[in-house]
């Protein structure tokens, strides 16, 4: 059953000051907030690794972002921007990737109304590269506030290549400032590997790979899933309440040798560490992907309220279990789908126990679910933060917080 769930409820005064506008020059300089036992206290993001729990396993979210938005320029001397979302044809990202010539791709445009149909090109300015290449965007349908973006490109450059060359990285608009250079490498995980984000998982950013290493020769496991971040992660919360939101789509994957992991995790009653909001949503969606495996014989995408409406209480290891044994049937390594999922007070999570994760949005989706893991002392913990004056949002502070 859906919730009851007003979004003003989910409130908090944060002003300009508050946000950090611009990452620290050392990454893991950051301070981290604990939350354990329902005390609070803090330390340095350095110091990680004496707050990660005894052979737990540790989550990372390695989707990479990509410089997604692009500025073409009419004859008539207006700029449009294209802001990609994600591919339409082909639809798989590796495929759209590697495009030679051509391509569409789902999109966000700006100054729309300057840009009723025909072909615009790229603002390549004096660059002579940028000019061969010749980049070209032209409409091909509406979908409400969306486009079907079609590009064509010379030079025979893959299309991620024309991305990198042409593209600029799509910093979150709260920030109120244009994307500098330096930004391609700090809004960027460290261990970021499968193109597809137009916004970088922000709990990741302070890990450094001396902290990496320590890690690696510790008692804690490491393992990466990939969930593709979408706009979405920005569009605030525009109903009363919160049954009336709209969950965007996002599309992840998981490997089998990881799944078999977190079941001996599981059956060992030993920790699982999310490294990210979006990485917690993915390990959350495997459990109902497990149910489905045996209820309807195969896993489908997960849908928003689906944890909600889950009559059945099957156990963690079971559900997971039920996911291995599909694939292994299947004889699938890397499981492809998609989740939807919203996690808000009243959920009951299955398998993550601690999340590593920065300061949200006042009224928004990610803020619900840090009420939903530690309850009403999120409250609680956003005032020590505000008073102490913690350092806000992308380019924040970080917390860890155990359930």
């Amino acid at each position: 059953m859906e919730p009851e769930i007003r979004i003003e409820d989910y409130s908090y005064h944060l002003t300009d000051d508050n946000i950090a506008k611009y990452p620290l020059e050392n990454r893991d300089a950051s301070r981290i907030l604990i939350f354990r036992d329902n005390l609070i206290s803090e330390s340095k993001f350095s110091n990680l690794i004496e707050l990660l729990p005894d052979k737990s396993l540790l989550v990372f979210n390695n989707t990479r972002v990509v410089p997604a938005r692009l500025i073409f320029r009419k004859e008539t001397g207006a700029y449009i921007e294209v802001f990609c979302l994600e591919p339409f044809r082909p639809a798989e990202y590796n495929r759209s990737f590697s495009s030679a010539s051509s391509c569409s791709w789902k999109a966000v445009v700006g100054n729309a109304k300057r840009w009723k149909s025909g072909e615009i090109l790229f603002d390549s300015g004096s660059d002579k590269l940028l000019s061969e290449i010749d980049l070209r965007a032209s409409i091909e349908a509406r979908i409400d506030d969306e486009f079907i973006i079609n590009f064509r490109w010379s030079l025979g450059f893959p299309f991620s290549q024309v991305m990198e060359l042409c593209g600029k990285v799509p910093i979150p608009p709260y920030l109120r400032r244009e994307s500098k250079d330096s930004d391609r490498e700090r809004y960027q995980t460290l261990y970021a590997k499968e193109r597809g984000s137009v916004a970088a998982p922000t709990a990741g950013l302070h890990f450094t790979q001396k902290l990496l290493q320590e890690i690696d020769v510790s008692t804690v496991e490491r393992g990466e899933i990939c969930l593709h971040v979408g706009a979405g992660t920005f569009i605030p919360v525009k109903s009363k309440l919160i049954r009336d939101h709209k969950m965007h789509s996002e599309p992840f994957s998981i490997e089998i040798s990881l799944l078999k992991k977190i079941l001996i995790k599981v059956e060992r009653q030993e920790k699982i560490v999310a490294v990210g909001t979006t990485t917690i949503r993915t390990l959350e969606s495997l459990y109902y992907l497990g149910i489905q495996c045996k209820e309807k014989g195969f896993p489908n995408d997960v849908t928003q309220w689906e944890p909600y409406n889950q009559l059945k209480d099957y156990s963690v290891g079971d559900a997971i279990q039920y996911l291995i044994t599909w694939m292994e049937n299947e004889k699938i390594d890397v499981l492809e789908r998609k989740t939807e999922i919203i996690i808000v007070p009243g959920y009951s999570f299955k398998l993550a126990d601690v999340l590593i994760t920065n300061f949200h949005q006042p009224q928004s989706t990610l803020l619900l679910l840090i009420s939903a893991f530690i309850g009403d002392k999120w409250r609680e913990m956003y005032e020590y933060a505000l008073k102490n004056d913690f350092r806000f949002l992308s380019y924040g502070d970080s917390s860890i917080l155990f359930r």
